[in-house]
């Protein structure tokens, strides 16, 4: 095999082996930077804070202004509701207030809910009341 095409099988079997790698929480906080805009893990912002987010119900932070489109939604944040929602939250809560187009690689999703799921067992989010 010639060199050329080596590096572009090489190329190739990487990117493939990233999107079958285990979750990695670090590469995870570097797409949550992408988040920072109008979420925080502890206070709320432009959107509801993260901390508590696995098992609660969509729109249910107390004090904060969901949409309604987000209140009546019915879902209860998992791994599998969250990677649903952040490859395209327009399509699965038509109507809501966030107007982020998504993580449309599965792998960075993987990564971001590895983050969350992280964080919310650490500083700043351990020890909050789970509200």
């Amino acid at each position: 095999m010639s060199s050329g095409r080596w590096l572009l099988a090489a190329a190739a079997l990487a990117a493939a082996a990233h999107a079958w790698a285990v979750p990695d929480a670090v590469r995870g906080e570097q797409v949550y930077a992408r988040c920072l805009a109008c979420h925080a893990l502890a206070v709320d912002r432009v959107g509801p804070r993260h901390c508590g987010l696995f098992g609660r119900l969509a729109g249910s932070v107390p004090g904060f202004a969901y949409s309604e489109a987000m209140k009546k939604s019915r879902i209860v944040w998992n791994g599998k509701t969250l990677d649903r929602f952040l490859a395209k939250p327009l399509a699965m809560v038509p109507g809501t207030a966030m107007t982020y187009d998504g993580v449309p690689d599965a792998a960075e999703r993987a990564d971001l809910i590895a983050y969350l799921k992280r964080a919310d067992e650490a500083p700043p989010c351990s020890g909050r009341a789970r509200e």
